[in-house]
């Protein structure tokens, strides 16, 4: 495979990612990609019939769950230790004229 990573393609990421890069780091970031490109080659030599894609590393499966009420109606208990209530509410000093 010849290497499809010029040093136009280059540029032109750099440009998208606002970097300013020297020759130097042009070459390297060139030779990167171009390593990058030969292990994703090597990556598509496996045979990988038969694998079931996945879209997570874990096996994840529902992780919602049914709100389910635990500790009941408490609200008696709650609102006795309130300074004030009013018709089963907490009742705060008006903050709003």
């Amino acid at each position: 495979m010849s290497d499809p990573i010029t040093l136009e393609t280059i540029d032109y990421v750099a440009i998208l990612a606002k970097l300013e890069l020297t020759p130097e780091e042009k070459l390297q970031a060139k030779k990167d990609m171009s390593d990058m490109l030969a292990y994703i080659d090597k990556l598509n030599e496996l045979d990988t019939a038969g694998v079931e894609p996945m879209s997570h590393v874990f096996q994840v499966t529902n992780v919602f769950r049914e709100d389910v009420v635990t500790n009941g109606d408490d609200s008696a208990a709650i609102l006795s230790s309130a300074p004030a209530c009013k018709q089963g509410m907490f009742q705060v000093p008006r903050t709003v004229e």
